[in-house]
């Protein structure tokens, strides 16, 4: 089964956006290849530019107040696992602790090494990052794979408190909910949403890979609609007959 997950608000896509660069450049600089690390350069950058928003930590640090409280409240609850209780609490505390001791905003350690700016300038240009264009750039591929990886981690390490928090407040977000089993009639699927319970953050559709059909979401705090489309190379149009799919509301 192949998930899909719609953001229903800014920062909840901006969390997701962030947790699938962070993964990419996770595994971009495990490799030895200059290229890895090239895509690991270019990948920290983005990370950078999307998490540099002012109010990215104030409001991780928000949520993961707001979760703490809501997670002791059940300490002594018979219902609930306190071993398993404990181990998420200790997480958001030194998650909370990593992001409240970072200075100034994320990514700025970046912008102030000159030479990075350098290559991330040259790194908009198509093709900039050639060697005659930035020697000194093609001198740092050409560096042990070791050096060039503690480079990158060195660069890295003070984002990982932002990836340590979104990490946990998008997994409760996820642990949260029950999907729920649907059927797209004719590849449509259209449902009126509760306005008086607390919206949706994000909406997760599960479907047979076997189906070959990919959903389109548009959805506000009233409707939710999807369609299900079988998209190939010049041509893009409704899935027939009626597809079965998993639809989960998850919300914090």
């Amino acid at each position: 089964m192949i998930r899909y997950e719609y953001p229903l608000n800014e920062r909840i896509r901006i969390l997701l956006r962030l947790e699938d660069l962070f993964d990419r450049l996770a595994w971009y600089v495990q490799g030895d290849n200059p290229y890895n690390h090239h895509s690991s350069l270019l990948t920290l950058f983005e990370v950078a530019d999307v998490a540099s928003r002012s109010d990215l930590k104030t409001d991780l640090l928000q949520e993961l107040e707001r979760q703490r409280a809501t997670l002791s409240a059940l300490r002594g609850n018979p219902e609930v696992e306190q071993t398993k209780l404990e181990s998420v609490l200790r997480e958001i505390d030194s998650a909370h602790a990593g992001i409240h001791q970072m200075a100034g905003k994320v990514g700025q350690h970046l912008k102030e090494d000159e030479w990075l700016m350098t290559v991330k300038q040259r790194a908009i240009i198509p093709g900039g990052l050639c060697e005659f264009d930035l020697p000194t750039y093609h001198l740092w591929l050409n560096e042990e794979a070791d050096a060039r990886r503690g480079d990158l981690y060195r660069w890295l390490t003070p984002m990982l408190p932002i990836r340590a928090g979104l990490g946990i407040v998008l997994r409760l977000m996820r642990e949260s909910c029950r999907p729920g089993s649907q059927q797209a009639v004719n590849g449509i699927y259209q449902q009126t949403l509760d306005t008086t319970v607390r919206p949706p953050q994000m909406i997760r559709i599960g479907i047979d890979d076997g189906m070959r059909c990919v959903p389109e979401i548009s959805a506000n705090k009233y409707m939710l609609n999807i369609r299900f489309v079988r998209s190939q190379p010049g041509e893009s149009k409704v899935c027939a007959g009626t597809i079965p799919f998993e639809l989960t509301f998850c919300t914090l």
